[in-house]
């Protein structure tokens, strides 16, 4: 219930970053928060200090559940048109504050996502199971969602082993002969930012280089985030600590000579490869943070594949010329991450080589009957689910990002500077809101740069760009967003089509091959014909992206992609673009996925907030798995564990399941009735 609301004026709906009036509010205060909330899942594509993750988990998780109860709406159920409640679509969190704007700048929470996109708009049409779907809470908790990495291998990650592997080349460190308890307590609150110097001085006693580098070691290894330099003062040398993150600390030790790099052992592997756990993080945020932290560039980093945030992920990853000693102490003072498994390897890791995923997902507070539940979850077992890219594929404002990948496909360059910087109905940042209505009032990129406090964001790349090399150079100016955020939007194009015509595929000829149809030998696509057809079932049948080096089926649905591109303004049979890098070769995916390992069972339980997966840092530390003693408990819950191939989109899968419509939009649509 949300009592406060008689006392608050505004709040800030998370979703959306906006606020309720307090008429508004008066409303919503007699209804449960989980009964208007919405989640965003987002799929596979991560400072305190650390005092217990699992009690630091259960305590951001009751806290996160009261924001996570903000963000969940009801989902309408196909059959039937009655309503349940689902996550959809993770929000990106902003480390940024944001300001609040007036009441009378504010619009409803159906007004400002009712702009976004449903899944017919991407071409999400169809199901192949016949069972009746049911309700249920997807990601109520972010520990709801656990996602276990396949390497390579065939083999699950997990993390199991937090020991460090030593070889001769370490030298242990024995704070207590190096570092004075004065001297630590210095460190300590200069790592918390609670000492108001910017840098804390060593004076070297018995100077020696060997005594200079443990005192280096010992700072860094004990206090990550510190970096260290020698100075010379009054004819003796001081270890001068600063925080590595911190600019004017680095501005005023900056005179100094650069840091010796510490020399890295010639039969050691170049590589420090290890299992990364985390929480609620994705994996390019992680990344960041760790690579701030050990104030390195976050391209020494590798791995096979990127998680999703609102969830417990743990993956592989390989750091170039990092010890695991080094790697090892951020246990210590990063919150809801862990390291582990550590070896050292010859190689990085490389984006795609691993083998899929395996999740354990928990939907809670379920309707189904047990006889739904079964049919459901063995219709998924058995036939699988179309292998439609995700809601998140094609972004979460007004304007989806494959409109963009035409754009650039068109070689409009002038719309694709449009799409991305015009102002937009619908839920965004204030700062965000601000800067496009500079742009549109001015055109002057350097003035909407001003409005922008998060410059790494894809509008300030841009603007960047135009302001350096001019509003006729938009190309070039493109060219300074990250290769891969560019191409997401081709890509995105791409799944635009291929959703579509995967949807007219099962409509034109259902769950059988027919001939046209495609089937890989190696990796080659051929047609099948009439004689061949009975050979082969629909889970071998594949489709193209639409590129240059693919062909397309044979049948009336290859028809439908030239006419479809057509309609675009875009050429099937030359699908070059003049700038390499978005001429586009196309790919195959296959048309129907059938998960492996499928298993699931009915929890009953009395306690919404007990987690009901038991993680690989709470094994570690001895800790008993959930018991669910109670087999008549108030709420029902459905626990499922499966594995997928990369580039599979979870959340399609228990579509599959529940037969929801996964869109903001089409959720947000249900809950209109609350806030009239």
């Amino acid at each position: 219930m949300l009592p406060a609301a008689r006392v608050l004026k505004k709040v800030w709906i998370l979703t959306a970053g906006r606020c309720l009036t307090a008429p508004q509010l008066s409303k919503l205060h007699s209804i449960p928060l989980r009964s208007f909330s919405l989640h965003m899942i987002m799929e596979q594509q991560a400072s305190p200090y650390h005092s217990g993750m699992a009690e630091k988990r259960a305590l951001e998780e009751e806290e996160d559940g009261t924001l996570a109860g903000s963000k969940r709406v009801k989902l309408e159920r196909e059959n039937g048109g009655s309503t349940a409640e689902e996550g959809s679509m993770e929000v990106k969190e902003e480390e940024e504050e944001e300001e609040d704007e007036e009441d009378s700048d504010s619009e409803s929470f159906a007004d400002m996502m009712k702009h976004g996109l449903t899944e017919m708009d991407v071409g999400i049409l169809k199901y192949v199971s016949t069972h009746e779907g049911f309700s249920g809470i997807l990601k109520e908790r972010y520990s709801d969602f656990v996602v276990h990495e396949i390497s390579k291998q065939g083999s699950v990650v997990h993390l199991d082993d937090l020991t460090v592997p030593m070889d001769a080349e370490d030298a242990p460190i024995d704070v207590s002969q190096v570092l004075t308890e004065e001297q630590k307590q210095d460190l300590e609150e200069l790592q918390q930012f609670k000492n108001k110097e910017s840098s804390v001085s060593i004076k070297v006693i018995e100077d020696t280089k060997e005594k200079r580098t443990l005192l280096h070691q010992a700072v860094k290894s004990l206090f990550p985030g510190l970096e260290t330099k020698t100075e010379e003062r009054d004819g003796g040398k001081y270890i001068v600590a600063y925080h590595a993150a911190g600019k004017r600390a680095l501005a005023e030790v900056s005179a100094a000579p650069a840091p010796r790099k510490h020399s890295w052992p010639k039969n050691r592997g170049s590589f420090c490869h290890c299992v990364l756990y985390k929480e609620n993080k994705d994996t390019m945020e992680a990344i960041n943070l760790l690579s701030k932290f050990l104030r390195v560039k976050p391209n020494i980093f590798s791995y096979m594949g990127t998680k999703d945030k609102r969830a417990i992920t743990v993956q592989q990853i390989a750091v170039l010329k990092i010890s695991a000693q080094r790697l090892a102490h951020l246990n210590k003072c990063l919150m809801n991450f862990r390291l582990g498994n550590f070896s050292y390897q010859k190689h990085p890791l490389k984006l795609g080589e691993l083998q899929g995923n395996q999740f354990t997902v928990v939907i809670r507070n379920i309707s189904g009957t047990d006889e739904q539940i079964h049919k459901a979850l063995t219709s998924l077992r058995d036939v699988g689910f179309i292998n439609y890219y995700g809601m998140q594929r094609f972004g979460t404002t007004a304007v989806p990002t494959y409109e963009v990948g035409r754009a650039i496909l068109q070689n409009n360059w002038k719309e694709v500077m449009d799409l991305i910087l015009k102002p937009r109905p619908g839920a965004e940042k204030g700062y965000l809101v601000r800067c496009r209505e500079e742009w549109a009032n001015s055109q002057d990129p350097e003035a909407a740069l001003k409005k922008l406090p998060v410059k790494r964001c894809v509008e300030g790349q841009l603007l960047r760009g135009l302001a350096k090399y001019g509003k006729n150079n938009i190309v070039t100016a493109f060219s300074t967003i990250p290769r891969n955020n560019r191409l997401m939007y081709i890509h995105s194009y791409q799944s635009y089509v291929w959703n579509n015509m995967v949807s007219r595929r099962i409509e034109e000829f259902g769950l059988k091959a027919v001939e046209g149809d495609l089937v890989l030998h190696g990796a080659t696509a051929v047609p099948i014909s009439a004689s061949e057809a009975n050979q082969y079932s629909i889970h071998e049948i594949v489709m193209p992206l639409p590129g240059f080096d693919v062909m397309y089926p044979t049948h009336k649905v290859g028809a439908a992609y030239r006419e479809m591109l057509q309609v675009d303004g875009l050429d099937i049979d030359n699908m070059k673009h003049k700038i390499r890098d978005y001429s586009l070769s196309g790919a195959y995916r296959k048309v129907l996925i059938r998960p492996k390992d499928v298993h699931w069972e009915v929890i009953a339980y009395d306690d919404p907030k007990i987690p009901l997966v038991q993680t690989d840092v709470e094994k570690l530390e001895g800790k008993p798995p959930p018991t669910f003693s109670n087999a008549d408990g108030k709420f029902r819950a459905l626990r499922m564990d499966f594995s997928l191939p990369p580039s599979t989109y979870a959340t399609m899968a228990i579509r599959e399941v529940l037969k929801m419509d996964t869109s903001i939009k089409k959720q947000t649509q249900l809950n209109t009735i609350w806030l009239r």
